[in-house]
């Protein structure tokens, strides 16, 4: 096992990336863009979104899109499944569906031969490696709960017994920002847990136009896997081996520290329309999500530009705005806007 002291010493002084492993961030790099190619096959326009879902799953952490209904977004999921050949499954949220209903459950089976009954576990839904988790907040909190376990642990425990996921395990949630009736909003705790939070706009004209021809004329793609399951565990652990160099590092801790109103260091703005900032987790995914983003350009390196990439989808559902932000119509993105120019 790694001592503190040497995981340190690795983080600012990285070991000199072998031949072979920079041959396989080139491939990575080819991958992505054929990953990008065949998605493009069935989805219109969303190129940022599925860049940033990438980086995500690359980062191992989870992602939750946010859009109106009919933009498409459990077909990206689903389209995005299929061209890494992993298993996909899909579960939509509802106000009845117990933890049962996606962790599994236990059953009594009778051997017919001897009469003897004994319990067998039938696994949920949540058995698979990307789950999408459809209107994640239209179920109670103790399905909520149950999800969370799962992404956070990557187990689920029934029965008292815990039961490991398979790697990879990537959870993509959807969520309508309109339609609120009926909902339990996910607390701060649980938004934490997603790495990013993304959110998905209407298309373009020309986008637009395009959908509607696709989805309207019988045309059927043929999405072919572009990587297994073996290539993006092992592309998953390359990313933690990215060289990040110190300003980087110190740029996130300047961002991330400005967020917070109680810090003396905080902008005015900060004080005036925010109430609680971000954590260190906020950091955290800040750091694995631009290395995520330089491996995807071939790169094993990361540069300012890619942490300011990330930074909207890590920081915008983590700063907590007050009311004189809502009062004002100030939204969580054009605060982070504010604090990527003060904090540059």
């Amino acid at each position: 096992m790694t001592s503190l002291q040497s995981a340190l010493d690795a983080f600012k002084n990285p070991e000199p990336w072998r031949d072979e492993d920079v041959a396989k961030i080139q491939r990575l790099r080819d991958a992505h863009q054929r990953i990008q190619s065949e998605i493009r096959k069935i989805v219109v326009g969303m190129d940022k979104v599925v860049r940033l879902t990438l980086i995500g799953l690359f980062g191992q952490g989870h992602c939750l899109l946010m859009g109106v209904p009919g933009l498409g977004k459990t077909l990206l999921v689903r389209t995005l499944a299929s061209s890494l050949s992993l298993k996909f499954r899909r579960v939509q949220f509802t106000p009845d569906l117990m933890p049962a209903d996606i962790t599994g459950s236990e059953v009594i089976e009778e051997d017919k031969s001897t009469g003897e009954r004994a319990f067998r576990f039938l696994e949920g839904p949540l058995f698979t490696n990307i789950l999408l988790a459809d209107e994640i907040n239209r179920t109670p909190p103790k399905t909520q709960a149950a999800l969370l376990e799962a992404m956070q642990e990557r187990q689920v425990t029934t029965g008292g017994v815990r039961r490991d996921l398979e790697a990879p395990f990537f959870v993509l949630a959807t969520q309508n920002p309109v339609e609120q009736e009926g909902t339990y909003p996910l607390p701060e705790a649980q938004l934490d847990r997603f790495m990013f939070q993304i959110n998905v706009g209407y298309p373009t004209e020309d986008e637009e136009k395009t959908i509607l021809a696709l989805t309207t004329s019988g045309y059927q793609p043929d999405i072919k896997p572009v990587l297994h399951r073996e290539e993006i565990l092992e592309l998953q652990q390359m990313v933690r081996l990215v060289i990040i160099d110190e300003n980087v590092v110190d740029f996130i801790l300047r961002l991330v520290r400005a967020t917070r109103s109680s810090e003396p260091a905080a902008p005015d703005f900060i004080r005036k329309w925010v109430t609680y900032g971000a954590s260190p987790r906020a950091g955290q995914n800040l750091i694995v999500g631009s290395k995520a983003a330089a491996v995807l350009d071939g790169r094993n390196r990361v540069k300012v530009e890619d942490v300011m990439e990330v930074a909207h989808a890590v920081l915008g559902h983590r700063i907590i705005r007050n009311f004189a932000a809502e009062a004002e119509g100030v939204s969580a993105a054009q605060i982070v806007d504010q604090l990527l120019k003060a904090v540059s």
